[in-house]
């Protein structure tokens, strides 16, 4: 199976499991944000990249608190970018303090650049409120 239907597969599987903001913000973004514990008000959310580490960060000023680099088992072979944010997806909502507890745990810039991430909150924030505005519109 060529590596674009296996990518295009597991986007389906992802737009079916995620809600409908996460997967619009990935296929938008490239990234999308989890809230901790599974409730926006924990004051904390983890941004979800493929292939790179979780970075959690304080939802009301943008704080970056840490990287948690996570791998899951893909017998050697790279899985494809949508199964990699669905795992650590299934993995926050299922069992988040067990993932982050087996983590390798990082200060943030340790493999993700923090102003690259900070783009990226800012980024998602204007997309957020642009969403919030265009769904007002009649």
């Amino acid at each position: 199976m060529s590596v674009h239907r296996v990518e295009r597969r597991a986007r389906e599987l992802l737009r079916t499991t995620l809600a409908e903001e996460e997967f619009a913000a990935y296929e938008r973004l490239g990234f999308f944000s989890v809230p901790g514990r599974g409730d926006p008000a924990s004051g904390y959310a983890y941004l979800v990249y493929p292939h790179r580490p979780l970075v959690a960060y304080e939802t009301l000023t943008g704080r970056l608190l840490s990287e948690y680099c996570v791998r899951f088992r893909d017998d050697g072979v790279r899985l494809p970018d949508a199964d990699d944010v669905l795992a650590k997806w299934l993995a926050l909502h299922g069992r988040e303090r067990e993932l982050i507890a087996t983590a390798n745990v990082n200060p943030p810039g340790h493999q993700v650049d923090p102003d690259h991430v900070r783009r990226d909150l800012v980024l998602l924030a204007r997309w957020r409120s642009e969403r919030a505005v265009d769904s007002r519109d009649p």
